[in-house]
């Protein structure tokens, strides 16, 4: 667990920042003195063990922006009180490890706090939840928390692995066990001992395999295919589902033992839409992961905010995060706003919006006209500059000038908006 140390005037200034903080897994030490400066809003946050770097964040009073550390230089984050939410966010994921998990939402707050818990208890832990609401960042989180944190952390997805290689991934294998068994091949379970192994996407194990799983739970043992002699194991399985495995054991698609073997500590990870107030801190997060060496990383407005929590986010942070980089790519400035949004599936209000036009846009049309749309106002900020454009968006040279061609191409105006030196 990473700690911080505030300086005297955040505690006067932002307690309600550090409680946040405080809130999301942060320790809090001890009122730091000196550095930078003794009246500054500062904060630093240190690794529990030396190796891990110690990170500053200066809080800044004038108008928001945001500049990551460089050359040494600490962080800098400028807020309003009605920036708060996203402000905090940004705090966050500027003091954190990129394993810690995001939250602000009081409910996903509870459930990582009671997952610390149960990190200190080495047991079998099954997290139900849909696809894309953060089930192996909860595994992770649990791992790193646990007295596990030093041994590996192997996760696999069921459903991705061959069935027919399944068993011999899992549990390993002797060499000449099967046709093609050149050599052996110690197995999932073995690469994982004295750590943590996540099996995702359990409910999509054949019926066959549960109970050689069972087994391997139960007895902490596990015999390689081919072998004849049960090797013991020291591994700490947490089992993820994206299905009810209660109803897929009712209806005979899993086995009910198994499910009992899993389930000793259940945790649930609830949809996006259900815990609305994340969504400012995971896309702080998202856009400081996504920004790459952007001179100015953007600043999601009131507006941009308000439209992402109306959402009813069908693909759950994974949507989010397309979403994000969507805006990032569309926002030229150091601002990003509802015009900036773009989502796979339009809101009810957009979809009567595109009803009105004579014809519905589709989200290729919508991308292209908010990505133009970003080239010509960024264009028209650098003066025509196509190195210092495409130094502002993200991009390479070669793939502003594709998409310059491409503009022209459709008629756009684009180049208006800069000196016609750019079509060079």
């Amino acid at each position: 667990m990473r700690s911080i140390v505030p300086s005297a005037a955040i505690l006067r200034q932002h307690y309600p920042l550090v409680s946040a903080l405080r809130a999301q897994g942060f320790a809090i030490g001890g009122s730091a003195d000196a550095k930078p400066r003794s009246g500054e809003l500062y904060l630093v946050a240190e690794g529990e063990t030396p190796p891990a770097p110690a990170r500053t964040v200066v809080l800044g009073t004038d108008a928001r922006c945001i500049v990551p550390s460089r050359d040494g230089n600490p962080a800098r984050v400028s807020f309003e009180a009605t920036d708060a939410a996203v402000g905090a966010g940004f705090v966050r994921a500027l003091l954190a490890e990129p394993e810690m998990p995001t939250a602000a939402d009081p409910e996903s707050l509870a459930l990582f706090a009671l997952a610390e818990r149960v990190a200190a208890a080495d047991i079998t832990v099954l997290i139900n939840g849909p696809t894309g609401t953060g089930k192996e960042v909860l595994a992770r989180s649990i791992h790193l928390n646990s007295a596990r944190a030093t041994g590996p952390f192997v996760a696999i997805n069921c459903a991705a692995l061959p069935e027919t290689m399944l068993e011999a991934l899992l549990f390993g294998h002797q060499k000449g066990a099967f046709t093609g068994a050149s050599s052996g091949g110690e197995g999932f379970f073995r690469a994982a001992n004295g750590g943590t192994l996540l099996l995702d996407e359990i409910a999509e194990m054949p019926l066959q395999l549960q109970a050689k799983l069972l087994r391997a739970l139960q007895e902490r043992e596990v015999v390689p295919i081919g072998a004849t002699q049960p090797q013991a194991i020291d591994v700490r399985v947490i089992a993820c589902a994206n299905r009810d495995l209660q109803d897929e054991v009712a209806a005979g698609r899993f086995r009910a033992d198994l499910y009992y073997r899993l389930s000793v500590f259940p945790l649930t990870t609830k949809p996006l839409a259900e815990r609305a107030q994340d969504i400012p801190a995971l896309a702080a997060t998202l856009i400081l992961r996504h920004a790459g060496n952007r001179q100015t990383i953007p600043w999601p407005d009131r507006s941009a905010i308000d439209l992402l929590m109306r959402h009813d986010w069908p693909g759950n942070v994974r949507e989010l995060e397309n979403v994000v980089q969507r805006a990032l790519l569309f926002a030229g400035g150091d601002t990003i706003s509802a015009e900036h949004i773009v989502f796979d599936r339009p809101t009810a209000l957009q979809a009567s919006a595109a009803n009105d036009q004579a014809s519905p846009a589709t989200l290729g049309n919508i991308v292209q006209m908010h990505e133009f749309q970003a080239i010509r106002e960024t264009l028209a900020a650098c003066n025509g500059s196509r190195i210092e454009t495409a130094k502002r968006l993200g991009i390479s040279e070669r793939t502003l000038r594709y998409r310059l061609a491409k503009a022209r191409e459709q008629g756009d105006d684009i180049v208006a908006a800069g000196n016609r030196s750019v079509w060079a």
